[in-house]
């Protein structure tokens, strides 16, 4: 199972203010919520540390995009998980986002590499709910993009997610099936989906800590804090007795 980290982002390095249980079940794990108030983790229940909680705002903002625009609306947030992890330069050139499926090939648990058969890692949260799909930021070069290319980052992630909501990816047709035949036609598409979200006038507040970069968003709020969460590892299967 994987292990979960609340952390917060500092200038020179990833600094653990909690160290959070594994997932080792599907069933729920008993946690408090005395104050819900307080911004609470997503996977765990608990109260998030202090500090502009990024992971947190980003789920709130993919909710709502994946209940307000239209060719969205086949994903469950409450399945996906949404983390991020620091990058080694603020340059902006490298990854920006990455969205990792769950589950192989038409959502089967197990799929075949190289001749042999693996499994993935599993993630639960504290309700027991298996995550589909984890949704990752690099801080700072996401957030040093202009407003409009993040909004289109998070587009072109979420659009990644299998129409069947199955742990799998979206799969064009052809070599190419990640991106289709031209990944800057898929790009222009996910653009126009941005801008047709913010025409349905969703609430200021969900985005607005996209409209400023790296440095203003912590001088704004003191720190970053949010969830990480190491990347699945394919698991070996024994070979099965015939």
């Amino acid at each position: 199972m994987l292990k979960i980290n609340i952390s917060h982002y500092d200038a020179a390095l990833i600094s653990i203010c909690v160290c959070l249980p594994q997932m080792t079940s599907n069933q729920p794990t008993s946690y408090s919520h005395n104050d819900p108030a307080k911004s609470r983790n997503q996977l765990t229940g608990e109260v998030v540390p202090a500090g502009f909680d990024f992971t947190g705002n980003m789920r709130r903002l993919c909710v709502d995009i994946t209940q307000r625009h239209e060719r969205m609306t086949h994903i469950n947030m409450d399945f996906v998980a949404v983390a991020f992890s620091q990058t080694r330069k603020g340059v902006r050139h490298g990854v920006h986002a990455t969205l990792t499926p769950m589950r192989f090939e038409n959502g089967a648990r197990e799929g075949i590499r190289n001749g042999k058969r693996y499994g993935a890692q599993r993630l639960f949260d504290y309700q027991g709910r298996e995550m589909l799909y984890i949704l990752k930021f690099y801080l700072p070069r996401f957030q040093n993009e202009p407003f409009l290319e993040k909004l289109m980052t998070v587009f072109h992630e979420l659009w990644h997610i299998s129409a069947d909501f199955n742990g799998d990816l979206r799969r064009f047709e052809g070599r190419c099936y990640i991106h289709s035949a031209s990944e800057k036609e898929y790009d222009r598409q996910m653009m126009q989906y941005a801008q047709q979200w913010l025409g349905q006038n969703p609430p200021a507040e969900l985005f607005e800590f996209l409209q400023g970069d790296f440095k203003q968003l912590e001088a704004r709020h003191g720190r970053i804090v949010g969830m990480k969460i190491p990347q699945p590892k394919l698991l070996p299967k024994a070979a099965r007795v015939h």
